[in-house]
């Protein structure tokens, strides 16, 4: 197994290499050459597997041995072992159509940590090996930043620097972050959007100069093992329902900002899981569901939201699907984004468009509406949705079709955004760990949203 990029000018690498490269060093995104094919009498043996062992089995598709077997088990046990559900991601039924994979059972409560308690331990792994410094530069709409400083905080040879927009995260997600005082945990709070973080991440990774001799390494979805690690909970899922013969038509529905946990379901699907539809559920900032509708890839204005991890309107993981898309083909990506680039727009002509809407269904939920089904639901079932899960559901009660079975991704314990919550009256009762962050103090640095703004402190932190 190798891995190329999306714009075709980076030699094929291996495994642990394109870990630490993030994104690639032509500006692209990191792809595996050949994506693995699994045989139906494979899917039928990996029904059985626990949580841990499904996830070694897809791992070891794409380690290549790079990892030894028994050494790779023990990063993913020592990974799933955190989480508090045994089962690390249960499926609730929640009606006769509706379920919910619950991917909020991790140390932060969101379904960042399980991709990130893996990779966290994998930079670990990879630093003892290779006596490499690790250096980790992300951004964060609010639950990535949480989870990956909780897989690294503390860890010998691995600095870790989040930039967060200031003042658009949820209360809890700020705390999460910013209480916690590590030598090597450095929290900015970024004065503008999570688009703006996000933009000045890829550009300091794009400066290879840079990104070489500061050796900064990337935790965001740019960096392959992330989408990785969550292909497994989709294979997981759709296996707790085919035990229970209901997994005639299963359709995924995904709370959307930056495309990777859709396109980790995209890419299980490719694998060879017989996902029936792959729902894209968007908020106000709904770019993504106007590229499934009209072919057309345009930011809007900024729409603050209930939901404000979806707050985004630039989708890094974007250029995967494009890279598969336009058939593999490296150069028509890179004249895309080139274009997208300049003129801050991408039009696909009518025949791409037909297989966009082939692979996906969208549907952009408006504000109120996501509170409606946290309200809805809670009166029903009994059932607490935080409102990216809430728009997830809202998406699948909209285009559900009768005799098909929706999974929506609740990506969220509902006390990481009880600002949300309340406005519904609606009170819960917060899990001690979260209780707790309340008293404790805060450390963080307020920066202004250029690069060398944010060059100049990671050049005094690392």
């Amino acid at each position: 197994m190798e891995y190329i990029s999306t714009r075709g000018k980076v030699e094929p690498i291996g495994f642990i290499d394109a870990i630490l490269m993030g994104l690639a060093d032509d500006g692209g995104l990191l792809v595996p050459k050949h994506i693995p094919q699994l045989s139906a009498d494979t899917l039928q043996k990996w029904q059985q597997l626990s949580y841990s062992e499904l996830a070694l089995e897809i791992f070891s598709l794409y380690v290549n041995n790079e990892i030894p077997r028994n050494e790779l088990k023990q990063l993913v046990d020592d990974s799933y072992a955190t989480f508090r559900d045994d089962a690390v991601t249960p499926v609730k039924r929640l009606n006769d159509g509706t379920y919910v994979l619950e991917l909020f059972h991790g140390p932060t409560f969101a379904f960042k940590d399980i991709a990130l308690q893996f990779l966290g331990n994998l930079y670990s792994y990879v630093s003892r090996k290779t006596n490499s410094i690790i250096h980790i530069l992300g951004a964060t709409s609010g639950d990535t930043g949480a989870s990956a400083i909780e897989g690294v905080r503390g860890k010998e040879g691995i600095r870790i620097c989040i930039l967060h927009p200031h003042g658009k995260v949820s209360k809890v997600q700020e705390l999460q972050m910013t209480t916690v005082d590590d030598a090597n945990v450095l929290n900015l709070s970024v004065e503008g959007t999570f688009d703006d973080c996000q933009r000045i991440i890829k550009e300091l990774f794009a400066d290879v100069e840079f990104k070489h001799r500061y050796h900064l390494r990337a935790i965001n979805s740019i960096n392959i093992a992330r989408i990785l690690a969550q292909t497994v909970y989709y294979f997981y899922a759709y296996f707790q329902l085919a035990k229970n013969n209901q997994a005639e038509k299963v359709n995924f529905s995904v709370p959307t900002g930056n495309f990777g946990d859709i396109f980790a379901g995209y890419l299980a699907q490719k694998m060879g899981l017989p996902i029936h539809k792959l729902i894209l559920a968007t908020n106000e900032n709904n770019i993504l569901e106007r590229f499934v509708q009209d072919g057309v890839y345009q930011p809007g204005a900024f729409r603050g939201t209930h939901s404000p991890s979806m707050d985004i309107q630039v989708a890094s993981n974007f250029e995967r699907y494009l890279f598969y898309l336009y058939g593999e083909d490296a150069q028509a990506v890179s004249a895309t984004m080139d274009q997208f680039k300049a003129e801050g727009r991408v039009v696909i002509p009518a025949d791409k468009l037909q297989a966009v809407q082939a692979d996906f269904a969208a549907y952009g939920v408006q504000n109120e509406e996501c509170l409606d089904t946290i309200s809805e639901y809670y009166e029903k079932y009994a059932y607490l949705l935080d409102p990216h899960t809430a728009c997830g559901v809202a998406a699948a009660d909209k285009l559900a079709v009768d005799g098909e079975l929706t999974v929506a991704l609740s990506t969220a314990h509902p006390a990481k955004f009880d600002e949300s919550i309340r406005l519904r009256s609606i009170e819960q009762t917060y899990p001690q760990q979260i209780q707790a962050l309340f008293d404790k103090p805060q450390f963080q640095t307020v920066v202004g949203g250029t690069n060398d703004e944010i060059k100049d402190q990671l050049v005094k932190f690392f």
